[in-house]
């Protein structure tokens, strides 16, 4: 049978076997989850009253609830807790205080509030296409004070393009229009028109962003009126960092920025901003910490030709609390290097004495209460995994020395759960006997799935705990897969999140 000069024949087959591919992925995942609530009999109860709707609204991740009734108490609080988050999504306020204090005003005797000023805005989805914001400003200053309100109504033209009309009263009253547009799937372009209300001037403005990969995006900004500039600017952000600078050239001033933040972990990050132009010198560190789900605390130090300045800022879900602290207008090196290491000095200090060990106290008595609820779950699980494991034991030896025959893919361990249990792996010492039981031996069932060709893939997506021979061992908690290997007579280590693919052997994975 001959192929069809057009490649219709070989693009049928291609087509045909990318579909196949998809077929098989979902199947899986549909095999992962059907054992999973199969295998559990808690899943498998709500499974029967309501169905998927049940187990999508989060029952599972609660303790173990034994009566019809108690089930169908916690879904309907789930539900009302759905219901209130779709509202809250529709309803958003927002808002800023910043209070300026000055050190050496206080020790002149003149008091030590330099200035403060309030912004509050409200942010509501009227409808699909329509939202509204107002807003408002107060601002004190000595014995002068000022407000402005503004109000901003948004239209969605299509699904590529919108238009914003805005106005202004007070400190900078103005009306305006403002329309965006997405040019391609990597381009945008916004372009807006604005007068003022106190001399008529004219403002027009104009915008262009591209996304340079999955990461990274350029933008550059034109402005024609009273101040005219143009600007071209950079963004990177990923998990670990992020890094943004622009150049400005402007009929008023000329300058360049640049900003580094870098996460230490999930709760603490540094930053460090640098500006430099014709009415601009400064330098500023400093860093952050989160101290709740909500809660953001955050502590600068900067230094410039306006002098030097502490600043601290807290944030709690949209509201923000900023307190400038200027030090001295005069910068003495001396001085400067004292306002910089005092604070820093007092930070570790109370971090490594106090609140380091206080949050660790915390997280294991929270992590044991919830072992303590979960316990008798937990060992169910446990229980049908190892039954599981017993199933699957003469077929994953059988393909283990297999492997081990022809130096292939063998995996040597794999553990399951807690990712503070995994890393005492190698630490015997922090080894705690009430934690290690939020960690399960999966070696067994990888070795199962290594096919013949010696190669292992797990799915992104699909929860680890529904693949069979494992368990959920610390339900509600995060939870990670560690595996080490050997391929090829080299040895490998790898660690993934629950819902994170994972394919072996890969080369960047090798000791």
């Amino acid at each position: 049978m001959t192929q069809p000069e057009d490649g219709g024949g070989s693009n049928r087959e291609l087509y045909a076997l990318l579909h196949m591919k998809d077929v098989a992925t979902e199947n899986f995942q549909r095999i992962c989850e059907a054992y999973e609530i199969l295998t559990d009999e808690y899943k498998r109860q709500i499974y029967d009253i309501y169905g998927m709707e049940g187990l999508a609204s989060g029952l599972e991740l609660g303790p173990k609830l034994n009566k019809v009734e108690e089930i169908k108490e916690e879904l309907e609080r789930l539900k009302r807790k759905r219901e209130e988050e779709k509202k809250a999504a529709h309803f958003q306020p927002s808002g800023v205080i910043l209070a300026q204090l000055s050190v050496p005003s206080f020790l002149a005797g003149h008091g030590i509030m330099r200035a403060m000023s309030m912004n509050s805005e409200i942010q509501s989805q009227i409808s699909k296409n329509n939202a509204i914001a107002i807003g408002g400003t107060l601002a004190v200053k000595g014995s002068d004070g000022d407000a402005a309100a503004n109000a901003v109504f948004r239209h969605q033209l299509s699904s590529v393009s919108s238009i914003e009309i805005m106005a202004s009263a007070g400190l900078r009253g103005l009306i305006g229009v403002q329309t965006s547009r997405q040019l391609s799937r990597h381009a945008n372009a916004t372009m807006g028109l604005a007068v003022s209300l106190r001399d008529g001037s004219i403002n027009l403005s104009n915008s262009w962003s591209r996304q340079l990969s999955t990461t990274s995006n350029a933008n550059i900004e034109l402005i024609l009126g009273s101040d005219s500039s143009v600007a071209v600017g950079w963004r990177k952000k990923d998990q670990k960092m992020a890094a943004a600078g622009e150049i400005r050239i402007g009929t008023s001033a000329i300058g360049a920025f640049g900003r580094y933040t870098r996460r230490f972990s999930s709760k603490s990050h540094g930053r460090i901003t640098g500006k430099i132009g014709s009415n601009a010198l400064e330098l500023e560190i400093g860093g952050g910490r989160k101290i709740s789900d909500f809660s953001t605390v955050k502590m600068l130090y900067t230094i410039g030709i306006q002098g030097i300045y502490w600043k601290l800022e807290f944030h709690r879900g949209a509201q923000k609390l900023v307190v400038p602290i200027f030090l001295s207008r005069h910068v003495n090196l001396g001085f400067a290097a004292g306002a910089f290491l005092i604070p820093t000095s007092l930070y570790f200090t109370l971090k490594s004495l106090v609140f380091k060990p206080y949050y660790r106290r915390r997280e294991k008595q929270q992590a044991l209460e919830n072992m303590e609820q979960t316990r008798a779950q937990v060992q169910e699980a446990k229980a049908a995994a190892a039954k599981a494991q017993q199933l699957l034991q003469n077929v994953a030896n059988r393909k283990r020395n297999k492997q081990l025959e022809i130096n292939g893919l063998v995996i040597i361990e794999a553990v399951y759960g807690n990712p503070k249990v995994i890393k005492s792996i190698d630490n015997p010492e922090e080894k705690n006997d009430e934690l290690a039981s939020q960690m399960l031996d999966v070696t067994l069932p990888l070795n199962f799935l290594v096919s013949d060709s010696g190669q292992l893939k797990l799915h992104e997506g699909v929860k680890k705990s529904g693949i069979m021979g494992f368990c959920d061992p610390c339900p509600g908690e995060t939870k990670k897969l560690y595996v080490k290997y050997t391929y090829g007579g080299n040895r490998y280590e790898v660690e993934v999140d629950d819902l994170q693919e994972l394919i072996l052997p890969q080369e960047e994975h090798r000791i």
